[in-house]
């Protein structure tokens, strides 16, 4: 069903509830309606199962080097941090992308898919995973033709440029804007500088700690009164508490 007629759908049952709910008679009671299985019992919530950093489940090899240049191109180690490779970015978009996210799950997929403006978000009929399968194949072909290497035979200042055109939406690709491709790109790897470790970026915290995020911390008695000062306090990682 396309989405248009789930819409006009619902605005049809609307009118018909409420023109219901007019043309009732005065005498009419109202009825309690209950069901459920009891009173509501709170339950643990099951924690996250920690990524194994040694595990590759979506990306190939040549996928896992052409993200790690990619990825080390937009965070490079420098005297702030280490690289986002060495963050363990490559990691957490891998398994992400062989997850959820990477199917979309949360998102409505039934269509129709048309172009929309920055405020609608993303109204691809591609998932994260499909973007990453053909926009990585895409984006390497391209290169191949206009350098006669892969991207990540590149020289860094070529590389820079190339994801500079990128950026720019100077390329054209067969399936997938360059610019909406880069955005990808950049997003995922800012996700994985910053996430929990749990999900294996931001490993050993190097991006809480250049920030100054305390992570999952719960209690901050002991830095509540201080004003005006950096606090030095020690990340901690939802794995801490698991």
């Amino acid at each position: 069903m396309r989405r248009r007629v789930v819409l006009k759908a619902g605005l049809v049952l609307m009118s018909t509830a409420t023109a219901a709910a007019i043309m009732r008679p005065v005498g009419a009671a109202a009825r309690v309606l209950r069901g459920g299985a009891g009173k509501w019992i709170a339950r643990e919530t099951p924690p996250p199962v920690p990524v194994d950093p040694s595990k590759r489940i979506f990306f190939t090899p040549q996928e896992e080097n052409l993200v790690k240049a990619i990825f080390d191109q937009l965070i490079p180690a420098d005297d702030l941090s280490v690289s986002a490779s060495d963050a363990g970015c490559v990691v957490f978009i891998d398994h992400q992308l062989a997850g959820s996210y990477g199917k979309a799950s949360s998102r409505f997929k039934g269509g129709p898919f048309q172009e929309g403006t920055p405020e609608q978000g993303d109204q691809s009929k591609l998932t994260p995973a499909d973007i990453y399968k053909i926009g990585l194949a895409e984006m390497n072909d391209h290169c191949r033709k206009m350098s006669g290497k892969a991207f990540e035979e590149l020289p860094a200042p070529q590389q820079v440029e190339y994801l500079e055109a990128m950026e720019a939406g100077k390329f054209t690709y067969k399936t997938i804007k360059s610019s909406e491709l880069f955005t990808q790109f950049l997003t995922n790897v800012q996700e994985g500088f910053l996430s929990d470790p749990v999900y294996g970026g931001n490993r050993n915290m190097v991006g809480w700690r250049m920030i100054g995020f305390p992570g999952a911390r719960y209690d901050y008695r002991d830095v509540a009164e201080l004003k005006g000062q950096r606090l030095e306090i020690e990340p901690v990682s939802i794995s801490d508490r698991i």
